[in-house]
């Protein structure tokens, strides 16, 4: 038998957006962490039109927070 669901909402979800800021800090960290070791990262990155190549970890999740600032690679 399946629980029945809690009607109140969980005080985690009080604040989406600031969740999702959260999150997207710690995914631009962690890829720029990779792409500082990944020349492939580096590439498919600049496909997408983040211009990361040559810059710092820090710079690189810096860029990653906004949007790319090329049109994709088809």
């Amino acid at each position: 038998m399946d629980a029945i669901p809690d009607p109140q909402p969980d005080p985690q979800d009080d604040h989406p957006a600031a969740d999702l800021e959260r999150v997207n800090d710690v995914l631009a960290v962690w890829a720029a962490r990779s792409a500082a070791e990944s020349a492939a990262l580096i590439d498919r990155f600049e496909a997408m039109g983040y211009e990361v190549r040559g810059k710092s970890e820090t710079e690189i999740a810096d860029i990653l927070h906004r949007p790319p600032t090329r049109a994709a690679a088809r």
